[in-house]
């Protein structure tokens, strides 16, 4: 099996002219299979692609690990650029009107920018499921991720609104991409707003796997308490990952210390990031 993953777009920038933006986009091949995860904030991934020599076109489906504008907002971009009719996997939930709120500040919109209807006049064609989706027999999706953990939980600064009431936001939408692999299982993550314990425990209970490969994607560590950090940690630890290649919503104090932990098996996962994971 060979996988290859691209980082189309993230919050930093790892080479010369290539645009950084708060958001992430990876594309993982799986030999020779083609799929988009996530699609960064607006043009950076049709930037960076041209950039690196990736070809929009040969994707053959998109998955949207949620609903938040730096995930979802670059959609538009992509399927300009692709030209095609293309099967987009994601959660029913990614259409909620999803908002951010900090104290004495005004309530954020950070949902998906673009209407349903304009996307699909571009050409995508959404597969909304609540449930775990297989790709193809060694890649899926995680489905909805049970929160079992004790010193995981979501962000309290996210909430969903409709005209009449306003409710906290419990991220249901929050989903992985799993491949699974002679060596164990690759996980892809968007945010983990749900844990990334919690995604790794849900993606072994799917598969039957239980050795972990590579871990990679944002792990949403950037407010955690030292607790669960450290708990993070050991769980990583304890799977025996090989490669962990995190970024976006981790935080760079979290990710610093990840690679003294971790040595040779981390890399900062920033764009133009191109990594052959077997």
């Amino acid at each position: 099996m060979k996988i290859n993953v691209t980082t189309l777009s993230e919050n930093s920038a790892g080479m010369p002219d290539v645009l950084a933006e708060w958001g992430l986009s990876m594309l993982v091949e799986v030999d020779g299979y083609t799929v988009l995860f996530d699609a960064g904030r607006s043009i950076s991934v049709s930037h960076n692609a041209d950039l690196l020599g990736v070809d929009l076109g040969k994707i053959e489906k998109i998955v949207l690990s949620h609903g938040h504008f730096d995930h979802i907002g670059g959609l538009h971009s992509v399927l300009s650029r692709m030209k095609k009719q293309i099967e987009v996997i994601a959660h029913p939930d990614i259409w909620e009107n999803k908002y951010k709120h900090r104290q004495d500040q005004d309530d954020k919109f950070i949902g998906i920018p673009h209407q349903r209807s304009e996307l699909e006049s571009l050409g995508a064609v959404f597969r909304l499921s609540r449930q775990p989706v297989y790709i193809t027999e060694n890649i899926l999706t995680t489905g909805e991720v049970p929160m079992v953990t004790e010193f995981e939980q979501i962000d309290s600064g996210l909430w969903v609104k409709d005209a009449t009431k306003s409710l906290p936001d419990e991220l249901l939408d929050d989903r992985a991409l799993i491949i699974k692999t002679e060596a164990g299982l690759a996980i892809i993550l968007g945010c983990a707003h749900r844990g990334m314990v919690n995604t790794i425990r849900h993606a072994r209970q799917l598969t039957g796997v239980n050795n972990i490969y590579a871990v990679l994607g944002g792990a949403h560590l950037l407010n955690a308490e030292e607790e669960q950090v450290w708990q993070t940690i050991a769980f990583l630890k304890d799977t025996g990952v090989q490669k962990l290649g995190l970024c976006h919503c981790t935080g760079l104090p979290v990710m610093a210390l990840l690679a003294q932990e971790f040595g040779d098996g981390f890399f900062y996962n920033c764009a133009g990031t191109q990594v052959e994971l077997l």
